[in-house]
C-alpha cells in the first residue's frame, strides 16, 4: 500500500505541474512554426527561451522558436563529450573496460562531481553513466584529459571543430563539462542536430542516455532528468543549468513508428522546462512521418 500511495502522489505532482506549468509554448513562437492559439501558455517565456522540436527520421522541423540564437549549452555540453568518448570506442582507440585517471585538474572542477580525488580512476563505462545521470564535471575533464592528450582546452578544439562536422555551425566549445565560460555557445538547432546524431550514429550506446540511476563504490545516484517520466515514449538524452543558460533540456521520443527530437533553452525553473517539453512533445510526436 506504501508503494501505491507513494506512485499516486507521484503522478499528482507530475499532473499539479502541467497544469501549472501548462503553457510556455507560447503562441509567439519565431523562427519556424507556432503553437494553436488554443493552447495556453506554460508560463511566460523568458528573454533566453529558445526550443525546438524535429522529426528525427527527415529531419524536418515541427516546431521552433529562437532556434538560431545563441545560447549557453551548460551540460547539454556534455553530449558532445559522449559523442568523442563512444567515437573512440568504435574506432577501437578506448574500450568500455579502460580506466580514466582523475588529475589534480579535473578533481578540482567544482559541482556537480562525482567528487573524486587526484589519482584515482574511473572505468569508462562508470564515466559514460556518470556523466548522463549525475552529470559530473570532475569526470568530463577527466574524459577530456584522457581523449585530448592531457589538455581539456585541446579536447575542446575537437569537440568545437566535430562539431562543424555534424552541421552545427554556430556552436563553439571551451571545455567538456558545460561550466560557465561566455565563449561556450550553442543553438537549438544545433543541440537537435547534435541529439539526432548521437541517436543514428550511436544506437549500440545510445541507451545509456535512458539511464535513471548509477551506482559507484557502492553508493547509488538518481538522476535528475524527471522529463523522463513525464513524457510517454521518452527515451533519453540529457538536462543541463547554469545561471547564464537557464533550464535546458534535450529529450527523445519514440512512439510506434514515429520519432522525434525536442530542445528547450533558457527556462526559469526545472519544472516549467519539463513541462514544456511534455507539451511540445504531445503536441508534435503525431506530427512526425
Amino acid at each position: 500500500m506504501t508503494g501505491f500511495f507513494a506512485g499516486a502522489l507521484r503522478r499528482c505532482r507530475i499532473v499539479i505541474t502541467m497544469i501549472i506549468v501548462t503553457g510556455a509554448v507560447s503562441a509567439c513562437a519565431t523562427s519556424g512554426g507556432s503553437i494553436e492559439q488554443a493552447v495556453a501558455p506554460v508560463a511566460p517565456t523568458t528573454e533566453k527561451y529558445a526550443a525546438i522540436v524535429v522529426d528525427a527520421k527527415s529531419g524536418k522541423m515541427l516546431y521552433g522558436a529562437n532556434t538560431n540564437e545563441l545560447r549557453y549549452p551548460a551540460s547539454l555540453t556534455k553530449m558532445m563529450t559522449l559523442y568523442l568518448l563512444f567515437e573512440a570506442m568504435d574506432q577501437g582507440r578506448v574500450s568500455r573496460t579502460d580506466l580514466i585517471p582523475i588529475s589534480r585538474n579535473a578533481a578540482a572542477r567544482p559541482p556537480s562531481k562525482l567528487g573524486l580525488k587526484a589519482g584515482q580512476t574511473i572505468p569508462v563505462d562508470t564515466a559514460i553513466r556518470v556523466l548522463v545521470v549525475k552529470s559530473a564535471n570532475d569526470v568530463a575533464t577527466a574524459v577530456a584529459e584522457f581523449l585530448g592528450n592531457g589538455s581539456e582546452a585541446r579536447f575542446a578544439e575537437m569537440m568545437t571543430a566535430k562539431a562543424r562536422a555534424l552541421g552545427m555551425s554556430r556552436t563553439t566549445f571551451r571545455n567538456a563539462s558545460g561550466l560557465p565560460d561566455q565563449g561556450q555557445v550553442t543553438t537549438a538547432t544545433d543541440m537537435a542536430r547534435l541529439s539526432i546524431s548521437l541517436r543514428r550514429n550511436f544506437p549500440h550506446y545510445y541507451g545509456y542516455f535512458g539511464q535513471k540511476e548509477v551506482t559507484v563504490a557502492g553508493r547509488t545516484i538518481k538522476g535528475h532528468n524527471k522529463a523522463m517520466d513525464m513524457i510517454p515514449g521518452a527515451d533519453g538524452l540529457k538536462t543541463g543549468y547554469t545561471r547564464a543558460s537557464g533550464f535546458n533540456l534535450a529529450t527523445s521520443v519514440t512512439r510506434g513508428d514515429k520519432s522525434v527530437v525536442g530542445v528547450v533553452m533558457g527556462e526559469d525553473s526545472a519544472a516549467i522546462r519539463n513541462a514544456r517539453m511534455a507539451q511540445l512533445m504531445s503536441l508534435y510526436v503525431k506530427r512526425a512521418q
